[in-house]
């Protein structure tokens, strides 16, 4: 299906193929790009959906959007922990009433939390959870299957334009690789709905470029190292920083200097 909406579409739920659609939450930023998508899942002839990201906290206006749209909402899956994504559970819980899942205990109401592997029949479709640790360690991703047609939400693990940041409270640059890599083996072919952004007709190209960014910064810093004469163990990130990023808006700078931590942490554990 293409869509004859565009993304950025604010306050228009916006069809991407024939069992997702998105409606794109007006809350841009450095880190939320344009804003938080939630996606709306269902089969054509499914009478209920799932809906996944129901969004961040003060977002009555496009909860009761989503809800409009979906109808019947048999479940609520989350990807992730950060509250551009789980600020409103409680607003869809109160609107729809429907379980939640996620890959925490903290975030899943009346079902049990989310566990690798594990397949989900709902709305008519089939879901697969991914666990895709590495922008945070509670990162799901879900394979959506219908018909013979497959998309992959993201979440922030991979996003729709820019790169994303790697939280260094739980994320590692080590499990980052890794989930790229299942994404690339698993469903490549598979159609990209990320968190933040626009969709991708294929997941495969943008996750390669993902993992070869990562590898190229990584080598940058490993020379910022060198010229510093610095061990990993003795740099501080906001140094590296402002070798590494030299050529990049300093408003971005407290992003990268997340994204170093984590891979400082990962060369100090080589």
């Amino acid at each position: 299906m293409t869509a004859s909406v565009q993304h950025p579409a604010y306050g228009q739920v916006r069809p991407v193929t024939d069992f997702a659609s998105v409606l794109l939450r007006d809350n841009p930023g450095l880190m939320e790009l344009d804003g938080t998508n939630t996606w709306i899942l269902r089969a054509p002839d499914s009478p209920t959906a799932v809906v996944v990201d129901p969004g961040p906290p003060r977002s009555g206006k496009h909860v009761r959007a989503v809800a409009d749209v979906a109808g019947e909402v048999e479940l609520t899956l989350i990807t992730h922990r950060h509250f551009d994504h789980t600020g409103a559970i409680k607003r869809m819980r109160k609107e729809t009433g429907s379980v939640h899942r996620a890959h925490s205990d903290e975030f899943s109401h009346g079902a049990p939390r989310l566990t690798d592997r594990e397949v989900i029949e709902a709305a008519g479709l089939k879901i697969t959870a991914m666990h895709t640790p590495g922008h945070t360690a509670d990162s799901m991703s879900f394979l959506v299957e219908w018909e013979g047609q497959r998309a992959v939400i993201t979440g922030d693990t991979i996003l729709g334009h820019g790169t994303t940041v790697l939280d260094p409270q739980d994320g590692g640059l080590g499990d980052y690789f890794h989930s790229l890599n299942r994404l690339i083996v698993d469903a490549s072919d598979a159609v990209l709905l990320p968190g933040h952004g626009p969709d991708h007709a294929e997941l495969g190209p943008v996750a390669r470029f993902y993992k070869s960014h990562r590898e190229e910064r990584l080598n940058q810093i490993r020379q910022a190292l060198d010229d510093l004469r610095m061990t990993p163990q003795e740099a501080k990130p906001m140094k590296v920083v402002r070798k590494v990023y030299s050529d990049v808006d300093r408003k971005l700078w407290p992003a990268a200097k997340m994204s170093v931590k984590t891979q400082l942490e990962y060369l100090r554990a080589l």
